[in-house]
């Protein structure tokens, strides 16, 4: 028997892992997104794995729930080509960021500097950052 798994678009996936990313930010639970959309935390789930297509009004509903607007979701989308010529750099830094974000490290940091409302302890807290990581580098 021939297994005829379809296989997720890359796009379902990029979308899914934007939607996770977005509510993981804000602190959101699949099963509170699932409510907000009147459906279950298991559809929140293979949206976010890119199982399942998010329509076009899902998406609309997603973005307004989540507080971003649609493009959102497909920025540094696979085989996204604006008119201008991107170089790799900006490519691998945004993936960076979202790599970073995706975290929990980097979410739990995010989460508390966002909470941070003082400039000049913002601008220490990324002074003491970059120190450590020179720290770091020097080892």
């Amino acid at each position: 028997m021939i297994e005829n798994k379809k296989k997720p678009n890359p796009i379902d996936i990029h979308v899914g892992s934007r939607i996770r990313l977005r509510r993981t930010m804000l602190g959101m639970s699949q099963e509170k997104l699932g409510e907000s959309l009147g459906i279950t935390f298991q559809q929140i789930q293979k949206y976010e794995k890119g199982t399942n297509r998010v329509g076009a009004s899902r998406l609309q509903n997603i973005s307004s729930i989540l507080n971003v607007p649609v493009s959102f979701f497909f920025e540094d989308a696979p085989g996204e080509h604006s008119g201008a010529l991107t170089g790799m750099s900006e490519t691998s830094s945004s993936n960076y960021v979202v790599d970073f974000l995706s975290s929990s490290e980097g979410l739990q940091l995010n989460r508390a500097f966002v909470k941070i409302t003082d400039p000049k302890v913002r601008r220490k807290v990324v002074e003491l950052v970059k120190a450590l990581a020179a720290e770091a580098d020097s080892d």
